[in-house]
């Protein structure tokens, strides 16, 4: 059997091509196969993040009682979340000024569409007080004269929570002890389930993105080339300028870390998702990179919900820019220190599965740009979320392995361990 890594992009060729003939064909049959196989596989994963998410905060939380320096490391690690989000997003910047997307963009204006759902402060302010304990939300609407009630979880709410149970079960003492053993149980059997869907990735992927040219087609994808272009460059200075800098820094050698990180990258490139990654990029960064696992088992589940350098950084910033350029809004200075600031503090909006339109829409509504413009990127968001999900896994791991050196944790640097994709 080829590697999994070989599997997925044959997966995703295949996608692409049976993606072209229902468009060109117009076949409905072949255009719904597609779309409802990749819509499953991201249920699939939703159906997992709800309780990884919880069992993993809960577990971190735990970990802490072995560290005598935790509140250190817990200052640290939020620190150099940050200081690698400011420089993603000044990057962004940048980027977006120079190569002005927006206003080389081909798409046409009727492809604006105001998004579902759009993040907004005040509900990003709202989802620090959970409305029950998983975070769940259900809502009420007509179609047609009939009424569909749609059940949602606010994965915010979800951490809240999870921190505020894990802090309890600890300081409870002994009386905590069997919750926190059933939660280290039921977290390793919901990361058995997750490998098994994760094992359908080249299926979903595939899926997804033929799915994603029957709705959009060739010609949608190519007129936003700049706006991807952009992207991709400033995705490619973080990943292979800015990080190595920063391990350079700190006294670690980047050919060890990516040879180290690149199973955790590779899967968060194919899987869009730092949930479905999580398992693989803690294994990467105890077992390969050195992190105490004390510490890795708080640093890396808090990371892959909250540190987004790919999601809540670069993209938003060149989006938002894109955005502005596209309807012909000068922003000002106050405006790029606005982005910065929703970048650095609203990472933790961006908290899901796949995609980053609730960090892009916070953006918008925070500069006051049409959050219809969100609709124009939609054709590649796909192709993007790629690029954006494996800085972001880069990222998760790279964090821990800094405090952790900085901290004097750091074992040695391991290649040689099989990391199971």
């Amino acid at each position: 059997m080829p590697p999994f890594g070989v599997q997925v992009f044959v997966g995703m060729g295949v996608g692409l091509v049976l993606g072209f003939v229902a468009r060109s064909s117009g076949s409905p049959a072949l255009a719904d196969a597609l779309r409802i196989v990749g819509d499953l596989f991201v249920q699939l994963l939703k159906a997992l993040v709800i309780p990884l998410v919880f069992t993993a905060i809960v577990a971190s939380i735990a970990a802490l009682r072995d560290l005598n320096n935790a509140a250190r490391l817990v200052a640290g690690t939020f620190v150099w979340f940050a200081i690698s989000a400011l420089i993603a997003v000044s990057i962004g910047l940048v980027l977006g000024t120079v190569l002005q997307p927006g206003v080389h963009a081909g798409v046409s204006a009727a492809a604006a569409a105001r998004p579902d759902t759009a993040g907004s402060w005040l509900d990003f302010l709202r989802g620090l007080v959970p409305v029950n304990i998983l975070g769940l939300e259900a809502s009420t609407s007509l179609k047609d004269g009939a009424a569909t009630t749609k059940l949602s979880f606010n994965v915010l709410q979800l951490i809240v929570a999870a921190v505020a149970i894990g802090v309890a079960a600890v300081r409870v003492g002994a009386a905590g002890e069997p919750f926190l053993a059933f939660n280290a149980s039921a977290l390793a059997i919901f990361r058995r389930i997750l490998r098994w869907v994760v094992r359908l990735t080249p299926i979903g992927t595939g899926a997804l993105l033929g799915s994603a040219v029957v709705r959009y087609g060739w010609q949608s994808l190519s007129a936003l080339g700049t706006f991807a272009i952009a992207v991709y460059i400033g995705l490619a200075l973080v990943l292979f300028v800015v990080y190595p800098l920063l391990m350079v820094a700190n006294g670690i050698s980047p050919r060890r870390f990516f040879a180290a990180a690149w199973p955790a990258i590779q899967l968060g490139f194919v899987s869009r998702s730092s949930i479905a990654t999580l398992p693989v990029t803690e294994e990467v960064v105890e077992q390969r990179l050195g992190v105490p696992r004390s510490y890795a088992a708080f640093a890396v589940p808090f990371a892959a919900t909250t540190k987004m350098d790919g999601c809540a950084a670069i993209y938003p910033a060149i989006a938002a820019l894109f955005v502005a350029q596209y309807y012909g809004i000068p922003l000002h200075a106050t405006d790029y220190l606005l982005i910065v600031m929703v970048s650095v503090l609203g990472s933790a909006a961006t908290a899901g599965l796949t995609g980053a339109l609730v960090m892009l829409t916070l953006t918008l509504s925070t500069l006051g740009l049409p959050l219809e413009g969100a609709g124009l990127l939609l054709a590649i968001d796909p192709i993007l979320d790629m690029g954006r999900t494996a800085i972001n896994v880069a990222g998760q791991a790279l964090m821990p392995t800094i405090v952790a050196k900085r901290q004097g944790l750091l074992g040695e640097l391991r290649e040689d361990v099989a990391v199971a994709a």
